[in-house]
This record gives C-alpha cells, sequence and structure tokens, in this order.
C-alpha cells in the first residue's frame, strides 16, 4: 500500500502502522499465499532488462492503439495476447516451488529445472512460441478472413498453430490465474468436442481440428468480447489505477474515511468498510486490496477491541464491495456493457450505483451494531489524520472525477481513461514524493503490464467457455433444465442460479467470473422468466463478486485472516454475516427492477425506503443489538421484520414492519426496566467494555442506536 508523505499524516496515523518492512513482507507472503497473480518472479538477473523493454513496449503501444486505433480489432486482440502470453512465461514459474528457488548445486539439475536466477530455457520458448501463434493471425490476417479459407478449409498449419496457441493460453492463465478457471475452460473443450457422448445437455459434437480453429483462428472464442474489451479498455484502466497508487490516492482514502467516520462508534471498522471500498473499485482485485488495505486497517480494528476474525471478515467484505462500485466495478462493467444491448457504459454505472451502495450500507450496519454490542467506542480525535493534510491533498480526487465527469457526459471509455491518465500524471509533479522521473516512468510501465497480465488471461480463457456455451446451446438446455429441477418455481430458480454463480466464482478473477457467469447463468433468468437484461446479468455478477467470501473458498476472507491473526472459515462466516445484504439485493432488484432505475421514480422510492429499514433491522437482529443487548425472541422479531421489509411487496413490507415494531417495544419496554443485559448475551465478549478504544462514542447512525 502506498503511503502519503510524513507531512501530510497525523502522528497516530503514521505510529499505527505496523512495522515496516516486517509488515510489507509478511503482506507480500498472504498475498503470494492466496492470489495466484501475485506469484511472479522477483529476481530476473540479466532478463530483468528484457522483460523490462517488452514490458514498457507494450504498455506504449496500447497507449499508441487508444490515440490513433490502426489495427482492426482481431489484429489488436491478437497483439494484445501476445505481448501478455510472453511476459507470462517470463515472469510466472510452472510451479510456485520453483518461484525464486534457491540453487541446488548440481548445474544440470539447477538448469533442467530452472533453479536459481532469471528465467528457464524452456519458459523462454513458451514465451516465443506465444508471440509467435500470435503474430500468425497478424501477418496472415487477410488469409485468415479472405474467401480460400472459407472453400478450401485450413491448412494442416493453421491447425497446428491453433491447438499450440489454445495450449498455450490454458498454461498461461494457469499460471498467473489458478487451475479453477482452466477445469472450466478444459470441461467446456471436452463438451465442445464430444458434446454427442454427454449423458446430459447433449449436441452434435465437433472435431477437434474444427473446434481448435474455431477457438483460436476466429473471433467466437479465445479472441471474443472478453478479450477485445481487455485490449481496448481494461488495459487503460488498469494502467489508470497504477498511475493511482503513484499519486499515494489509496492512502488519501484511508486519511479521508478515518477522518470522517473514525470517532464514531465503531469507527476504526466503518473507516475500513468505506477506505477499502474506494480503493477496491480502483485495484480490481478482492484478494490484492484485502491484503494492501488489510495491513493497515486490520491492526486498528483489532487495537479498538474488534476480534480478529471480525476485523479480517470486515476488511474482506469491503474490499470484495469495492468490486461491486462504479465506475470500474473490477473492470467487468466494460463487458456487461457490451453483453447488454441498448445499455451503454456511461449508463452501466449510473444503474449499479443503488445496489452497490446498498451493500456497503449493509456492512455499514453490521459492523456498527456490533461495535455497539461490544461497546467499541471510536478513536481520539488527536490520533486521526488532520483536516490540513487532507485539504491539501484534495486535488488527489481530481483524476477520478475527471474519469467520472467524462463518462457521464457520453465519451468513450478509452477517452475517459486516457484523461484520467494524463491528469494524475500531471498532479504527480506537483509533489517530489510523486514525482516521476524518467526511470519512474519506466517503472510505471513495467508495473501495468504486469498488473493487467491475469486480466488479459482470464478474459482469454473465459471466452472459450463462453464460445462454447453459445456455440453448443448450452445456456438453454441449463435453463431448461434447472426451471424443470425447480418445478417452475421462480424463487427456486433464482435459489439454484445464485448457488451456481458461487460454485462457479470460486476462484476466478472479476472478469473471468463475470464472464462465465454471464454465459452459463445469466441466460436461465432471461430466456426463462420475465427478467430484463440488465437485472439478470447484474444478478450473476454480485453472486460470481460474492464468491471470494463465501465459505468454504472464500479467499478474500481467508487473506485477511492471514493479516488478523484468525481463525479462516471463522472469517469466512463473520464475512458472510456481515455481508449478508449483499446477498439479499440481487433478489431485491430482480424482484422490484426500479432499484436498477428500470421502473418508476415511485416504486424506488417505496422499495429503498423498506430496503434500508429492512437492512436496519435485520442488521441489529443478527448482532444482538439495536437501543439495547437484545433477547432471543427480540432478535428473531428483528431479523424476520427485516427480511420481510427487504422483500419488494408492499403487504408483506407492512407485515415486517409490524415485527420490527413490536421489536422496537419490547426494547424500549426493557430499557424502562433498567433491563440492558439478559440472560445469556455476554459470552461473546472476550474483554471487558473498558479496554475497548476511546473516544466519544458518539453515534452518526440516526436510528439512535
Amino acid at each position: 500500500m502506498t503511503r502519503s508523505t510524513a507531512e501530510d499524516r497525523s502522528p497516530a496515523s503514521a505510529d499505527q502502522q505496523e512495522p515496516g518492512v516486517d509488515a510489507e513482507e509478511r503482506a507480500a507472503e498472504i498475498l503470494r499465499q492466496h492470489d495466484t497473480s501475485s506469484r511472479f518472479r522477483t529476481d530476473l538477473g540479466f532478463w530483468t532488462w528484457i522483460v523490462g523493454g517488452i514490458s514498457v513496449a507494450f504498455t506504449l503501444y496500447h497507449l499508441y492503439y487508444a490515440l490513433e486505433r490502426p489495427f482492426t480489432s482481431w489484429i489488436h486482440g491478437a497483439i494484445h495476447l501476445a505481448g501478455a502470453t510472453a511476459l507470462v512465461f517470463m515472469l510466472y514459474p510452472a510451479s510456485k516451488r520453483l518461484l525464486n528457488a534457491k540453487p541446488s548445486g548440481v548445474l544440470w539439475k539447477d538448469l533442467l529445472l530452472g533453479r536459481g536466477r532469471g528465467i528457464p530455457w524452456y519458459d523462454v520458448l513458451l514465451a516465443a512460441a506465444g508471440i509467435a501463434v500470435n503474430l500468425y493471425i497478424v501477418f496472415r490476417y487477410e488469409y485468415l478472413v479472405g474467401n480460400a479459407v472459407q472453400i478450401l478449409g485450413f491448412s494442416n498449419l493453421d491447425y497446428t498453430v491453433a491447438v499450440v496457441g489454445t495450449l498455450l493460453v490454458l498454461e498461461a492463465t494457469r499460471r498467473c490465474v489458478g487451475l479453477p478457471i482452466v477445469i472450466i475452460a478444459s470441461v467446456a473443450i471436452a463438451y465442445g468436442i464430444w458434446g454427442n457422448l454427454s449423458p446430459i445437455f447433449p449436441h452434435r459434437g465437433r472435431s477437434w481440428d474444427a473446434f481448435a480453429t474455431e477457438t483460436f483462428l476466429s473471433t467466437r472464442s479465445i479472441f471474443g468480447t472478453p478479450l477485445q474489451v481487455s485490449a481496448d479498455f481494461i488495459f487503460l484502466f488498469l494502467l489508470f489505477a497504477v498511475v493511482l497508487l503513484r499519486t499515494n490516492i489509496g492512502q488519501f482514502f484511508n486519511d479521508l474515511a478515518f477522518r470522517a467516520a473514525g470517532k464514531y462508534t465503531g469507527g476504526p471498522a466503518k473507516a475500513a468498510v468505506a477506505a477499502s471500498g474506494l480503493q477496491g473499485m480502483v485495484s480490481g482485485s478482492s484478494v490484492a486490496n484485502t491484503v494492501a488495505s488489510g495491513s493497515f486497517t486490520i491492526p486498528i480494528m483489532k487495537k479498538a477491541g474488534f476480534k480478529p476474525h471480525f476485523a479480517a471478515a470486515t476488511e474482506a467484505t469491503a474490499s470484495t464491495g469495492g468490486q461491486l462500485m462504479p465506475p470500474i466495478m473490477g473492470a467487468a462493467a466494460f463487458i456487461m456493457a457490451q453483453n447488454v444491448p441498448n445499455v451503454e457504459y456511461n449508463e452501466l454505472i449510473v444503474i449499479a450505483i443503488i445496489p452497490s451502495l446498498l451493500y456497503f450500507l449493509g456492512a455499514f450496519l453490521s459492523v456498527h451494531f456490533e461495535a455497539k454490542r461490544q461497546s467499541i467506542r471510536g478513536m481520539p480525535v488527536e490520533e486521526l489524520p488532520s483536516v490540513r493534510g487532507l485539504i491539501t491533498r484534495i486535488d488527489l480526487l481530481l483524476p477520478l472525477v475527471v474519469i467520472v465527469g467524462t463518462l457521464l457526459s457520453g465519451l468513450t471509455p478509452t477517452r475517459a481513461a486516457l484523461l484520467g491518465i494524463a491528469t494524475a500524471i500531471v498532479l504527480s509533479f506537483f509533489r517530489s514524493s510523486t514525482r516521476l522521473n524518467l526511470r519512474g516512468f519506466m517503472e510505471l510501465f513495467v508495473a501495468a503490464a504486469r498488473t493487467a497480465l491475469p486480466v488479459i488471461a482470464a478474459c482469454a480463457t473465459a471466452g472459450i467457455v463462453a464460445g462454447t456455451v453459445t456455440a453448443t446451446g448450452l445456456g438453454g438446455q441449463l435453463g431448461r433444465g434447472l426451471v424443470a429441477i425447480a418445478g417452475g418455481n421462480f424463487l427456486l430458480v433464482l435459489f439454484f442460479v445464485m448457488i451456481a454463480c458461487i460454485i462457479l466464482g470460486m476462484g476466478l478473477p472479476t472478469t473471468a467470473n463475470y464472464v462465465v457467469t454471464a454465459s452459463v447463468a445469466a441466460p436461465i433468468l432471461y430466456n426463462n422468466f420475465d427478467v430484463p437484461l440488465i437485472a439478470a446479468h447484474m444478478f450473476v455478477f454480485f453472486f460470481g463478486i460474492l464468491a471470494d467470501i463465501t465459505p468454504p473458498v472464500c479467499l478474500a476472507a481467508y487473506a485477511g485472516a492471514g493479516i488478523a491473526n484468525a481463525n479462516p472459515m471463522r472469517a469466512g462466516v463473520a464475512a458472510v454475516k456481515i455481508a449478508l445484504a449483499g446477498f439479499l439485493i440481487p433478489y431485491v432488484f430482480i424482484l422490484q427492477p426500479a432499484l436498477l432505475l428500470q421502473g418508476s421514480w415511485d416504486e424506488l422510492t417505496i422499495s429503498l425506503l423498506t430496503v434500508i429499514v429492512g437492512m436496519i433491522a435485520l442488521a441489529a437482529g443478527l448482532a444482538g443489538y439495536l437501543f439495547l443487548r437484545a433477547t432471543v425472541i427480540e432478535r428473531v422479531l428483528l431479523i424476520g421484520g427485516g427480511l420481510l421489509l427487504i422483500y419488494p411487496d408492499l403487504m408483506i413490507s407492512v407485515v415486517g414492519m409490524v415485527a420490527l415494531a413490536v421489536g422496537v417495544v419490547l426494547q424500549f419496554a426493557r430499557r424502562g426496566r433498567g433491563d440492558r443485559n439478559p440472560t445469556g448475551t455476554e459470552a461473546d465478549d472476550d474483554a471487558p467494555a473498558s479496554a475497548r478504544g476511546g473516544g466519544t462514542g458518539t453515534d452518526p447512525v440516526p436510528s439512535g442506536a
């Protein structure tokens, strides 16, 4: 995590950082443990110059293409994938056991296995092959799109290039993204070829030659929409994110959030929710942001009195929610805009605002009532970042303002990214700590290329899945089968689709996650029920992202637990509890599309009011505290009333309001009698209230809790 200059931090802000080098090394180790994309070589020897040169050229090429657009989209995609494949094989070892492996002392064995400094010979060959098969498309483009291929078919050389290119994409993805997406793609390939032998959802099947050429030598699979969007838009926004980190905007988000919320009840956790949400929007990775932000926020939450597993869960929940936050939405928004006709990207980011804010409101309420139950107060004002320090850095928000304003004005995402990058670079020259010299620019370009590699590989492999689903008609068959299993019950179908999205999303990065779920699960909703297309895509997008905090494979929660020294599974369960509103919101906007601005303002207003009140009741019931500690009966009334209020039906919401009112009356009656600690509710506390936090403990939530 990038830190601000000393003059911009309050003394306490600096003091509460964990010891510099040790904390950073530990965070990096946790990141490598839970995030495959962070397991890249760092000791390259003389290859550093070669890898650096390719990375710089790769980044400069994308800037040149964005300005001039000299090639067709397929040629551009091939160059995009050529550079990415070469860099993946040079930076990512075949096994994590070979990552910076020390020499054994036996020269021939070290050379054969690639131990020691530098890049092993076989990875250099694979990198060269990755460049060659993609440049084959560039130099043979006229032939591949010409009539000769349509009439005479592909040659043996074409088949060889297609097979090798597909295998290289899968291996590169395995190295920098992980095995789950490769397994899904491999199953898709097997189904595409031998679907005629499948006992369920059979199709005619295809020859390997025909499947391979369509996969690699067409724009319907690997070079389909996901990779094209990656080449056109996503790379530029990832470059924008890297530039923002160079300008210390991450630390500015932290300081701004802590100043705004730190002094209130449970302030450190509330500040972590806000700061990590903002940073997660930019970083594009739930796990990476959990580690980067959590290295700062989790120790502060623990010091305030939150239990380690809850601190880890809070950070993971907020960092995961950053993938849902416009305008970037983990880069999946660019692909979604291509998948949903008649919805432009600048419209999509407006549509996503209400669901994403409701997600963070739910997390905010959960940590608030947990803090009230445990009597965790806010931080003393003198320990918070100074207002003066924040004002002197307010210009750091300008790049985001420029990029959002450009998008909302109707200009293309490409133009918005370029303007945002230019603004951030200009701002970097106003501070000595962020001013870039020639070496700084080179390091910036190298970091941008490396950051993009997992996204590019994931988009290419996800394209195989999307292409197979489209070519075989699997989406329609899955939809009919699932509807039959559910007996036509709409809510049961939604539940099954949710489970499918969570399973498909486990271990996948945001973009690949969305491509797979949009290809497999979304058609079930809009082909079989009267669900608006945008609502179906947002539904699968939400639950694919929430897989990062859903046990048993909740990578963001596991990463947070590593920082907090907490039980990983307990952190995952706590994260689901904190984000429970996030699990309900997609059901709400499917049943009431007004939350996605697909209805009247009256419908939107009523739905928002009932949902917000329901979220307050639900969070209080789960925490066991509204105005004072809740009894079992009160918790049942609060949770039940909250769920009924969230359901978008006026009569059902009225019943929920009655249940909530009864729970509130019971709380007030007990408070009037002085009964503040009902039997059986103190066991959760590990420390006396006097040991937890300081400050005023004042409460910004209007419920009066």
